[in-house]
Formats: structure tokens, C-alpha cells, sequence
């Protein structure tokens, strides 16, 4: 009977945590009422900090956070940073634009997203607004481009920058003001990795055989249609979880976002 009791402590222990860690709490940033959500880890701080800019189909599915960013957060959670999540498509009442060559909102315009973040951030009592970093997936990783090129705004400089599979074919090679890796699959045909390759100054780790989506925590490899592709315009891309290459990356980051 004991060891019952003691295995039902446990396992309600563990159902608590899980639920605990999993919480995460609304909050309007300063940039035309853009919602974003925000994990905070246990403890008093002053945390570290990282901004996650989700990809084109949006940050939200049917009410619930997309599998890829709840995963990353969680991740980031429980290792000690706050992680804020700015809903930049949600909060302008769009839904996904990966299929829509007629975007209203820019990455650029999501950059000032990212920088209205790290202002809040910088305004909590609990976080380190000397430690702050910005990571981007796909549309949001070419958010973060923007980002990286500025470096700082609204009195806070971001100390480092982490850019998944961003588009780069189209982005001019001016100089980035914020330390910036980019993490690319080698076999991507949604967003090329070749032209990310010729920026001075970045550091670029590209696996092979990953396509989009390699990081994300459990995607068969599928195709989608999409309004950018590889070769230009519209087409049929490639998208899926590679093993191997996601848990490189996510030692990769972490040890990024640990140093900064």
C-alpha cells in the first residue's frame, strides 16, 4: 500500500511540474497592441532572456501554441531564460501567410515586433536586460536577419542572435550591427541555404540531408504548397523533422544563448 501511495505522490509530483512548466501568461507589448505570450522560469532571476519570432503559418493553431515554438520555449524555460513569443500574425487577425504572395505584414515590420520584446523584457525586475537574444524560424528567422542588421533599438541591444532557415536569396549583404548564426538545412527547397552562405561575418552551420522544419519536435517529412519557393515562385516544398540535426542544433543554440 505504500509503495501505491508514494507512486501516486510521484506521479502527481511530475503532473504538477509538467503543468507548471508548460504555463505560460499573456501580456500586451508597446507596438500597436501586439500580443505575445511568455514563459517564466522558476526562481527570482535576474533571468536571461530569448524572443522566439514564429515561421509563416503563425505562432497559434486552433487556440494552441504551435508544437515547434512550445518546444522551444519549454526547452528555454527549463534551462532558466523567460522566453517571450510576440504573436505578430494573431494579434493583426491574421492567420497563415506561407501560401500568400501578398503579405501586408514584412519582416521588417515584424522586426519592430522583436524590438518591442526586448524593450518589455528590458523593464521586468526579473530579467538581465544585458542578456537578451532573438531567435527566428523560417519567416521569423528572416525577422532576424532585420534584427541582427540593427542590434539594438528602444535602448537595448541584443546580444545574440540565432536564425533558422531564413530567406536570404533577397537580402542585401550589409552588415549585421548583432553576433548572428544561422542554422540551415542543406537539402531546404522552401528557403535555399546557398544564399545565406555569403554573408561576411556569420557564422552558418548547414546539415545535410534536412530540409524546413528539421528542428521542429515530430514532423514526418511531407510537402506543402507554398508561395515562395527555391526556385522563385510558387510551388511544392519540402518540410520535416531530420533527427540527427535537430539535436545538434538544439546544442548548438543552447550553448549560444548560455555564452551570451
Amino acid at each position: 500500500m505504500r509503495r501505491f501511495i508514494l507512486a501516486g505522490l510521484l506521479a502527481a509530483a511530475f503532473l504538477a511540474s509538467a503543468q507548471g512548466a508548460a504555463s505560460a501568461e499573456w501580456v500586451t507589448l508597446d507596438n500597436g497592441g501586439i500580443r505575445a505570450q511568455v514563459f517564466k522560469p522558476a526562481g527570482k532571476g535576474p533571468f536571461p532572456a530569448v524572443i522566439g519570432l514564429h515561421g509563416c503559418a503563425g505562432m497559434m493553431s486552433n487556440g494552441r501554441l504551435n508544437a515547434r515554438d512550445q518546444d522551444w520555449a519549454l526547452r528555454l524555460q527549463k534551462a532558466g531564460f523567460m522566453v517571450v513569443l510576440p504573436d505578430s500574425f494573431g494579434s493583426r487577425g491574421l492567420g497563415s501567410q506561407c501560401a500568400n504572395s501578398d503579405r501586408t505584414v514584412s519582416t521588417s515590420d515584424r522586426a519592430e515586433d522583436a524590438f518591442a520584446a526586448a524593450a518589455w523584457l528590458a523593464e521586468q525586475p526579473q530579467v538581465n536586460r544585458n542578456r537578451i537574444g532573438v531567435m527566428g524560424w523560417s519567416n521569423g528567422g528572416t525577422t532576424a536577419l532585420h534584427v541582427a542588421r540593427r542590434g539594438s533599438a528602444r535602448g537595448v541591444t541584443i546580444r545574440q542572435i540565432v536564425a533558422f532557415y531564413p530567406g536570404c536569396r533577397l537580402f542585401a549583404d550589409r552588415g549585421f550591427a548583432s553576433p548572428l548564426t544561422i542554422l540551415h538545412g542543406l537539402a531546404d527547397d522552401w528557403t535555399p541555404a546557398e544564399p545565406c552562405r555569403k554573408f561576411a561575418g556569420v557564422r552558418f552551420i548547414g546539415y545535410p540531408g534536412a530540409h524546413h522544419d528539421f528542428d521542429h519536435p515530430s514532423m514526418a517529412l511531407r510537402t506543402r504548397q507554398a508561395a515562395f519557393t527555391a526556385a522563385g515562385g510558387p510551388g511544392t516544398v519540402t518540410m520535416g523533422t531530420h533527427g540527427p540535426s535537430r539535436q545538434k542544433a538544439i546544442g548548438t543554440v543552447m550553448a549560444i544563448f548560455r555564452g551570451m
